[in-house]
């Protein structure tokens, strides 16, 4: 029997299989509709789960953008009654017309337990990495 910190880590697992396969419905619906992003990449806080496919049809519109694939690694899960908060290192590789880009980043989400059960995202927050030692 799994506990709620697996079911937020399937959650997890679900989100970064249809971000990394580039299939932008299917990783929508991992958030609510209210979700919040904050990306380092963007100017703003998109506002909504709308905003955010308004930004990436965008991105594809512009600069051909596509996710080739994502990896996370070092996943933590804090699990605080019906919210849960899931830290990782993302590793994801993207083609824009400038060619192809390996971006290296942390990120956390933070889950909600809808009334269903199901978790989904209710807020994302993506920095860069800082440089690897060496």
């Amino acid at each position: 029997m799994s506990g709620p910190a697996d079911e937020v880590r399937q959650a997890a697992a679900a989100l970064v299989a249809a971000f990394g396969s580039s299939d932008l419905d299917r990783y929508l619906a991992c958030f609510r509709e209210d979700a919040t992003f904050l990306f380092h990449t963007t100017d703003r806080v998109l506002a909504s789960r709308e905003e955010y496919r308004r930004e990436w049809t965008s991105w594809v519109r512009e600069d051909d953008f596509r996710v080739l694939g994502c990896e996370t690694s070092g996943t933590v899960v804090q699990v605080l009654g019906d919210t849960a908060v899931l830290t990782h290192a993302v590793h994801t590789t993207v083609s824009t017309r400038a060619g192809r880009a390996e971006l290296r980043e942390r990120e956390t989400i933070v889950f909600h337990r809808e009334p269903t059960g199901q978790w989904l995202a209710v807020h994302e927050h993506l920095s860069p990495a800082p440089p690897v030692a060496g």
